[in-house]
This record gives C-alpha cells, structure tokens and sequence, in this order.
C-alpha cells in the first residue's frame, strides 16, 4: 500500500483530491494483476516527481502517474483508461494515479517532463515526455513538447542503467561507465560546453567508471564504484555543493540530491550531506542509523534500521508532517511519520513524501 502526504495542488500525490496533506493518506492506484485477472503483489520500485506530477514504478515495470498532465507528462494511454478504471474523470489534472505503460527499468522527471529506461525492439532506450523549453525532451532541436513517450534523439550506442533528472536537465549512466546530459546546461550540469543541449551528449572528463547519477537544481552529482568512493560533481557551487564536498565517499550504500545538497548513505547507516540548510535540510545531529533515504526539493524522507519513519528539513505542505515550526521548517530534529505496517520504502519529491507500506 502506498501512502502520500504534502504538496497537491494538481492532485500529485494521488490521493483523489486536491488538498495538501500532512498525514500519511492511502493512494488511489490500480492494482497490479496477473494474466487470469487476480490482483498479485507488485511493490514499488521507483518514485520520481516534477514539479506537479508523480510517477510510480513497480517492480513489473508497469508506470503510473498522476498529477498534472496537461502536456503529457504522464504519458496515459486513452486505450488502457477501460482496463485499469479510475474515479478521475479529466486527463488533464489527476487525482488517482493512471496507468502510463509497462516495462520500465528506471524514470526520472524535471519539473514539467518525464523519462524512462525500457526496451524497445529488443534493444534497451531512453523515452522521454512531457514539455521543456531548454532541451530536457532530448528529442532534437527546438522540440518543446511530447504528448506521449519518444526515444531521444541521439544514438548512445550502449544501453542506459540509470537516469535521473533536476529542476530543467536529466543525466544518464550508460553500461560502459559513460554519462550522458542534455537539457539545461549553462551552469555545466552537464559537462562543457556550458550551453542547453538538445540531445543527448558525453559528459567528457569523469575520471572514473560511472555507476549512479543524482541531479540538482543546477548541478549533477555522479558515483563510482563503492568501493573506490570516487565522485565528481558538475555544475553551479551555490551553497558550496562542490566546494564543500569530500575528496572521497568510500562504502557508500546509495545517493540523494536536493535542489541544494547532496545526501550519501554509508553502509555503516550514517549519512553524509553537505550543501544548502537554510530550512534544516542537513541531517540533525544523533541520526539513528538508517537503512534508506529519499531526497525531495528541499526535505529528506528517512528509514531508520529499526523500521521508523523519519523526516526533517522544509515542510511547508505537510510534507514532512503535522509537527513543524512557526516557520514550516524541521531544522535540529526530526518528526517521526506514524503509518500501521512494515514498511518496505520511502520516497520523495517537490514538496511530496511517500511510504510504500507491505499489504
């Protein structure tokens, strides 16, 4: 079962209305089915998240969205609305999480478009849909918007295994250890030259084997292998995000960034962060040890190694809980998210906070 709670003002969090929420509420989402028409158990596996709209991944690889969907970031096919029936009467605003399509291996969003990893004709490709004005479709030049999914317009020659996406440009690891940007890149996010790219290109210079990409507001945050704990960042130092960084980030577990910050999760359970804390965004200080985080825009969804749910930074929508200061922030602590259940993961997005709960 997945829950959701804070920003919603385009039905984001898929809950069947509208209004911002700071308690954990039950999403509205088709259940997963097998081929004689029963329900199976199907987690989650992915979440990512625009600036209005939200896309759930299963472990099936079969998408939803929801949220605002005025130019197709949500990719719904009319032709499935008969299979998977839903309480939300217009496509264009989402309530309920849709279907969107099937064999996913990994999505990503910026603020108004969406990306995917899935085999097409036997050969594994990026698609991407939605709208942008600075190359995020990277479906060639001056292509703005794409109601449905399209491949990208540049050959990569190898096959993708992870993507993700900041405010305006997504960045891709590709099997050989390569990275690919495209989209918003003047603030080089994206490698040199700093100018928006509409396809995707090679991030030159990385001086090590890439195996996972996190993206900012303006920067791009990539790792090696744990065991080497080689990173580089990419793109604008605000809030020291580069300048403040450490030389290495050995046995890390896996990785976050905010618009400002960036998170790393050791082995160990402690997390590593550095970068903007104007809304207490940075971790507070006796963190238990945890077992996964999920960075959103400005706020971190945490799970504790003995199974509690965690939240700090700002959380002005309710999405870091009911229990805030005058001020909407969570700074030198953290409020602890009461939901019934084990839980299996967290997410996180634009001011938007999830929990996937074991039915």
């Amino acid at each position: 079962m997945l829950f959701a709670f804070g920003s919603n003002s385009s039905g984001q969090l898929g809950i069947g209305h509208r209004d911002d929420v700071s308690v954990p509420t039950l999403c509205i989402i088709p259940p997963s089915r097998t081929e004689d028409g029963s329900c199976k158990k199907d987690e989650v596996a992915c979440i990512t998240a625009g600036g209005n709209h939200t896309l759930v991944q299963r472990d099936s690889g079969v998408l939803y969205g929801a949220g605002d969907n005025t130019d197709g970031r949500c990719h719904l096919i009319p032709s499935h609305k008969a299979e998977y029936p839903s309480s939300s009467p217009n496509l264009s605003n989402l309530t309920t999480f849709e279907y969107s399509t099937s064999m996913v291996k990994r999505c990503a969003a910026t603020w108004e478009a969406s990306a995917i990893i899935t085999t097409r004709e036997s050969a594994t490709v990026i698609l991407t849909c939605g709208a942008g004005n600075r190359g995020e479709l990277g479906q060639g030049f001056n292509k703005t918007n794409s109601n449905g999914f399209e491949i990208v317009s540049n050959h990569m020659n190898t096959t993708p295994i992870d993507i993700a996406g900041g405010m305006s440009h997504f960045a891709a690891v590709m099997s050989n250890g390569d990275v690919y940007g495209w989209g918003s890149g003047r603030k080089g996010q994206i490698g040199e030259p700093k100018a928006d790219c509409w396809s995707p290109r090679k991030i030159e210079g990385i001086p090590f084997r890439a195996v996972r990409v996190v993206c900012g507001r303006d920067f791009t945050y990539i790792v090696g292998s744990p065991d080497r704990g080689e990173h580089l960042i990419l793109g604008s130092d605000k809030f020291f995000v580069r300048s403040a960084a450490p030389t290495t980030i050995p046995t890390w577990n896996s990785i976050g960034a905010s618009w400002g910050g960036i998170y790393v999760l050791l082995e160990s359970g402690a997390l590593l962060s550095w970068g903007r804390n104007d809304h207490g965004q940075l971790p507070p200080r006796s963190l238990p040890e945890l077992d996964q985080i999920a960075v959103g825009s400005e706020h971190v969804i945490a799970l504790s190694k003995t199974g509690k749910v965690l939240a700090w930074g700002w959380g002005e929508h309710g999405n870091c809980g009911s229990l805030i200061t005058p001020n909407n922030d969570v700074t030198g602590c953290w409020n602890e998210i009461q939901v019934q259940g084990r839980v299996l993961s967290v997410g996180a997005g634009c001011a938007t906070s999830w929990i996937d709960v074991e039915e």
